[in-house]
């Protein structure tokens, strides 16, 4: 934006569209009323004026294994890229631009973030790239990931091309129950991943952050199938309807313990573990309703468990919630999982147990690796540990906390 001063003195303001603004604005303008199905072809038109081309959309699938290209004319498509490996995997979990040279042009790789919410990835080649092309691009990526998500909406396509396999109605409930598996702010980070992905029924997770206090559930209904998910989306419905009544957390666990009592009778429950996180001072409040106790992290390696006294699995009726508290230091993950991790076994084996998890923890951990990173990477390992099957439910839910504020994000520059 240039300024100069006029006649009078006044100051004014350059207005003028510039290539980069047309390029965007063109898109933005013409997305509003595009269909779903020609949002990939007015992508890679747009690329193409910039001098991109072979463009590819490339969306995560469910069992966060591979990145799988979205169809539509004028993109490049073909098989499904492993995101372990690959550039654009890396890309994708490091939430980075990757350029991967080739011999008389560049592959560029960028991450599709709508807002912290990772989409996928937008891979495109460039005869040369300078810095000027570096920022827009990084510009457009966020663009068409809020054109993804928003056409998401009201659309099957992208959902077909995550799919990799056939999906039971249990687990397609819960993926639509589900908030987006990953959110990055300077403050806090939270990432969670479901298996077996295509066959999840009881186990779900739900957070939200208002204004400094993120709040988090992880649950795991009984049974299995639909009647599990069924039962879970009560409780989770009844956990974000307390929670945006801005209550604490001992009154959500009795309206959720109510709702589920009320609804299905004793003989149905939900375990659950429900956290409070002040995310400027670390300070950490819980209610541990039939859960194993999460796992504190520091420095990559696992402290201790969170122990705490229990509180009965919601659903049973009027049971008093034990509050647990705990001051986190800067860096901090805390890592809830359901009981379906640590009991899951091969045919005739040992559990799976806590220790080898927290061995797992430990022998896993890496300076550079980020939250949503550790948590793929962990749970994968434990489905391989496990002879690659999964009989049950296994959630991970993973928090960092590095606290301050995000004041400076406010600050625009002259």
């Amino acid at each position: 934006m240039t300024r100069r001063e006029g006649p009078s003195g006044r100051v004014l303001v350059d207005r003028s569209e510039g290539f980069g603004e047309r390029l965007l604005g063109a898109l933005l303008d013409r997305a509003h009323e595009m269909p779903p199905q020609l949002i990939a072809p007015l992508v890679a038109e747009e690329v193409s004026r910039i001098g991109g081309r072979d463009v590819s959309i490339l969306l995560q699938d469910y069992e966060q294994l591979t990145l799988a290209p979205l169809p539509g004319q004028g993109l490049l498509t073909g098989k499904p890229e492993r995101i372990d490996g690959s550039p654009a995997g890396k890309a994708f979990l490091r939430a980075t631009v990757v350029e991967e040279p080739l011999t008389d042009s560049v592959r560029m790789f960028l991450p599709l973030l709508d807002g912290s919410d990772e989409v996928g990835v937008l891979a495109l080649t460039l005869d040369t790239v300078d810095d000027d092309d570096r920022r827009l691009l990084r510009r457009l990526a966020g663009l068409v990931a809020d054109m993804l998500v928003t056409k998401n909406s009201y659309t099957d396509q992208f959902f077909r091309a995550r799919r990799r396999e056939q999906m039971s109605m249990a687990a397609e409930i819960q993926w639509s129950l589900l908030p987006p598996l990953t959110m990055i702010t300077p403050q806090v980070t939270t990432a969670g991943i479901l298996e077996p992905a295509y066959d999840v029924a009881g186990d779900s997770f739900d957070y939200a952050l208002n204004d400094d206090v993120l709040h988090v559930a992880v649950i795991d209904a009984m049974g299995h199938g639909l009647n599990a998910a069924v039962l879970a989306t009560v409780a989770i419905g009844a956990y974000r309807h307390a929670r945006r009544a801005d209550v604490g957390l001992a009154e959500l666990y009795g309206f959720m313990d109510t709702a589920i009592d009320t609804q299905f009778g004793p003989d149905h429950f939900v375990t659950a573990q429900m956290m409070r996180l002040d995310v400027r001072s670390g300070h950490l409040q819980w209610v541990n309703a039939g859960h194993p106790a999460p796992l504190l992290i520091r420095d990559h390696r696992v402290v201790r468990a969170l122990e705490g006294p229990g509180t009965l699995p919601v659903g049973f009726g009027g049971d008093q919630p034990q509050i647990s508290e705990q001051a986190l230091q800067h860096g901090d993950r805390i890592l809830l999982f359901t009981d379906g991790l640590i009991e899951e076994h091969e045919t005739g084996g040992e559990q799976f147990g806590e220790k080898r998890l927290i061995d797992f923890i430990n022998n896993a951990g890496h300076s550079d690796e980020g939250a949503q990173e550790m948590v793929r990477g962990l749970s994968h390992a434990l489905v391989r540990a496990r002879g690659g099957t999964t009989s049950d439910d296994a959630t991970l839910f993973l928090i960092e906390w590095r606290g301050g504020t995000a004041d400076h994000l406010t600050a625009l520059d002259a």
